[in-house]
């Protein structure tokens, strides 16, 4: 979707009406130390906060939440039936719940309206860790506030979202950083570097996979109820369709529900990125994928079983599996997997990289391989030591910091975040619909269904659809 300069005007005029700042603020000049508010301070948001905090160079000056608890750093104010996510099936311990435990410099200011917290000239550039319908809107306010932002991913919960904010995002000089990781990752860039002097030949495909066994109850079933106290629900919501309150809905398992998020943009887009950077592509010019929520006896609606494919233009592949019901070791220890012509790589961050030649060739081998296996553990400076991806955030914000400073592009910026989120969204409307769908990676449209075209948006509900091609 290309905006006119006409629509831009009116998008600034719909901002202004609502939040009571021009369209596009005129950002401060940024000090030695950045200040810093947070937009969303649950489950990942608290992992963000406590991770802008280890840098020296930031000052946490203000908090946003709809969650009482949540904005008080209040532990024991915690519905007890969220900290047991007492569903009448029950369901694991529920690890997402943050420790609540920091400790601030100085206080910073709490609101519960984000409007307020980027009207504060106390705030240089913001993060945002709210669920992922609530992104598109809050990037676009962001920046019309004047402020940088770093926006957790998955970045968008539709294809014409990401387009939309890419593309009022670059009419401003803002900052904004997508929060995926693997880019960042000394060891991925150094990679990518050996694939460029074609040591290892051309890239084939990429393979890599989710598995998590959530059988058989899965998040579990939870009548419509009361919200949970403390919690504005209709805050929660936003831009989202009204829907009554469940625990299995909030506050962390809105990831298994369609019109809020899916697994593939959670978890498959950290890859996805990564083996379209490697790649060198912008877009596929195919998708096909097959499977559905086929096992777990639960509330949710996304896929608990899935196999995608993505073509490319230079007829490179990728492939990514979801597993959810069962337990499946892909590429154990869960290393990304690049097939090349010269044999195979496997690669992660907590485990370094390897590459296995190929020495032999069926038929006619036009050269004999000279190389010998290369065995290779690169060691970062952060270390992931554990799935939290702790020091692959760490990373992330590093670069997000420095960019505020120097105003230079960030290694995952928005439209290239938009492109890898994309991925997971053709292919979760490929599933649905149970076709192959061709892509047209300059317009971003399907070429061959106009059913599958109706999917790439969702309405926003009012008052949220401020923004002219936004919902």
């Amino acid at each position: 979707m290309e905006l006119t300069r006409r629509d831009i005007l009116r998008t600034g005029a719909a901002a202004a009406a609502v939040t009571g700042f021009p369209h596009i603020a005129k950002a401060g000049k940024v000090g030695d130390r950045i200040r810093m508010g947070f937009i969303g301070i649950g489950n990942r948001g608290s992992q963000l906060l406590q991770s802008f905090m280890r840098m020296p160079d930031v000052e946490v000056t203000a908090l946003c939440d709809v969650y009482k608890p949540y904005l008080d750093r209040d532990h024991a104010a915690i519905d007890p039936k969220i900290i047991a996510n007492c569903t009448p099936e029950g369901c694991k311990p529920p690890w997402f719940i943050p420790d609540l435990d920091e400790k601030f410099e100085r206080e910073p200011k709490r609101y519960t309206d984000y409007r307020r917290l980027l009207e504060d000239k106390e705030v240089d550039a913001v993060c945002i860790g709210t669920p992922d319908h609530w992104h598109a809107l809050q990037v676009c306010d962001a920046v019309s506030a004047g402020k940088d932002v770093y926006c957790e991913k998955p970045l968008t919960r539709t294809v014409a979202e990401g387009r939309f904010m890419v593309d009022f995002c670059a009419r401003t000089d803002r900052v904004v950083a997508v929060g995926i990781q693997r880019r960042s990752s000394a060891l991925f860039r150094q990679f990518k570097d050996q694939l460029r002097t074609g040591k290892y030949g051309k890239i084939i495909a990429c393979r890599h996979g989710w598995s998590g066994n959530y059988g058989p109850n899965g998040i579990g079933r939870c009548a419509p109820c009361e919200p949970s106290p403390g919690l504005d629900w209709d805050a929660w919501l936003g831009p989202a369709q009204k829907v009554p309150f469940r625990y299995t809905l909030c506050p962390y398992m809105f990831r298994w529900h369609y019109d809020f998020c899916n697994q593939l943009a959670n978890q498959g887009v950290h890859s996805l990125d990564a083996f379209r950077w490697l790649m060198d592509e912008t877009a596929p010019v195919a998708v096909s994928a097959t499977g559905g929520r086929y096992w777990l006896d639960d509330d949710g609606d996304v896929p608990d079983t899935m196999e995608c494919t993505w073509e490319f233009p230079d007829r490179k592949i990728i492939q990514f599996s979801i597993y959810e019901a069962g337990q499946a070791y892909l590429n154990a220890p869960r290393d990304l997997e690049i097939i090349l012509s010269d044999g195979a790589a496997y690669l992660s961050s907590a485990n370094g990289y390897r590459f296995i030649p190929s020495n032999n060739r069926l038929f006619h081998n036009p050269r004999k391989p000279t190389f010998e296996a290369i065995e290779r553990k690169v060691v970062e400076k952060v270390v992931l030591k554990d799935n939290s991806g702790a020091s692959a955030t760490d990373a992330c914000v590093r670069n997000f910091l420095d960019c505020v400073k120097s105003r230079q592009e960030p290694y995952v910026s928005l439209e290239e975040g938009h492109r890898s989120t994309s991925l997971a969204h053709i292919a979760n409307i490929a599933c649905r619909l149970k076709m192959r769908l061709e892509w047209d990676g300059v317009r971003e449209r399907f070429t061959n269904s106009e059913e599958a075209n109706r999917l790439l948006s969702c309405p926003y509900r009012a008052p949220y659809r401020r923004y002219p091609g936004l919902g």
